[in-house]
């Protein structure tokens, strides 16, 4: 059954469309800065779940720090609308990379990660460019296998480097533990900070990130900040970690069934170019909210193939039903806009400004 809202935006905006829910985007805004408040860590949120600077201004407002980036065409979008404190949590190689960065330094207050010698060593060109010190931070492995040196052996020798480059300062180190890897991550950092201490320097910045560990928030002694992004939307992975309620998801997409051909399947106008292929581990491809039993099983690049052998209620054809995504983060990324509501009310639709930056 389609509620009057679904049926409002599929006349004026189309399906498939995505819209968010800005009293609970408010909610879930103040609900994490009050618990980094509670925690005694300042909140800097990553922006790639969201893409815009009106959301990230909603979040500074609220008590942020700054705010985290991926890649520098982000941060050329936060910077440029007036955000003058970034992290850019991803190692910088080329001098293309370096120039715009000197670009951004000028004009912001930026951090930036490394956790090798080569990024290192590019980035003094970066500094000298812009005329101001650059201040980087050391990303440290705690168990994710991903980016960051393995040992804290391997942090302090990085961060002596850093130290020891013109233009650069060390600013301290960020972290990506597992959710059940704190304890890990506290030995690590202990260590490391032993070390860069006997050589006179201080990690000013630790920084912890993850919306998962909102149940370790607080844990890690040192620490001095945390990244959370999906906070800000939330989505079925979050809720599964059991750090998100269905009542905290913010984003939905909203779709129409389209095809009925059998009694236990469907399609959906919504397909892999707007839900993505990110499964996140779970089963199907997001929770139909009028639909629950109902799974998405599998994707064409327009068509979601709806299994309904398990749902007591089923769609018919015209339907508008919506999609709490598996993996809000890239479905966003895939959005030009997204359209904003508050109850019954649509107030408009917000450029998702910083979609598809991914250099």
């Amino acid at each position: 059954m389609t509620t009057p809202l679904a049926a409002r935006i599929a006349r004026e905006y189309g399906t498939p469309c995505a819209v968010i829910d800005m009293d609970r985007v408010e909610r879930n805004i103040a609900r994490i800065q009050a618990a980094c408040e509670a925690a005694g860590l300042a909140n800097r949120p990553h922006i790639k779940t969201h893409k815009s600077p009106v959301l990230a201004k909603m979040q500074i407002a609220a008590g942020a720090k700054g705010i985290t980036c991926q890649k520098l065409g982000e941060a050329e979008i936060m910077a440029d609308a007036g955000i003058d404190d970034i992290l850019i949590s991803y190692n910088l190689i080329g001098e293309e990379k370096m120039a715009r960065l000197a670009a951004l330094q000028a004009k912001a207050h930026m951090t930036v990660a490394a956790d090798n010698s080569t990024v290192i060593a590019g980035l003094p060109q970066a500094a000298a460019a812009s005329g101001r010190p650059l201040s980087v931070v050391v990303e440290c492995d705690t168990g994710r296998k991903r980016a960051g040196v393995e040992t804290p052996a391997e942090a302090v020798t990085l961060a002596r480097e850093i130290a020891a480059s013109r233009g650069l300062t060390f600013a301290g180190f960020m972290l990506y533990p597992t959710e059940t890897g704190w304890v890990e991550a506290q030995k690590f950092l202990d260590e490391a900070l032993a070390g860069v201490r006997a050589h006179g320097l201080d990690a000013a910045m630790v920084s912890t990130g993850g919306t998962p560990n909102l149940k370790n928030l607080g844990k890690l002694k040192g620490g001095t900040e945390h990244r959370f992004g999906t906070y800000i939307y939330n989505d079925r992975m979050q809720v599964a970690a059991g750090v998100a309620t269905w009542d905290d998801c913010a984003l939905h997409i909203y779709s129409t069934v389209v095809s009925r051909a059998a009694p236990e399947r469907g399609i959906l106008d919504a397909g892999s170019k707007t839900l993505t292929s990110d499964s996140g581990g779970l089963e199907g491809h997001g929770l139909i909210l009028e639909h629950p039993e109902a799974r998405i099983a599998r994707f064409a690049e327009e068509h979601g193939f709806l299994d309904l052998s398990r749902s007591n209620t089923r769609p018919n054809v015209g339907d508008v039903v919506r999609i709490v995504p598996n993996h809000v983060c890239v479905v966003v990324n895939m959005m030009d806009e997204v359209v904003m509501v508050r109850g019954d009310e649509i107030t408009g639709a917000l450029k998702v400004a910083a979609r598809g930056k991914l250099r």
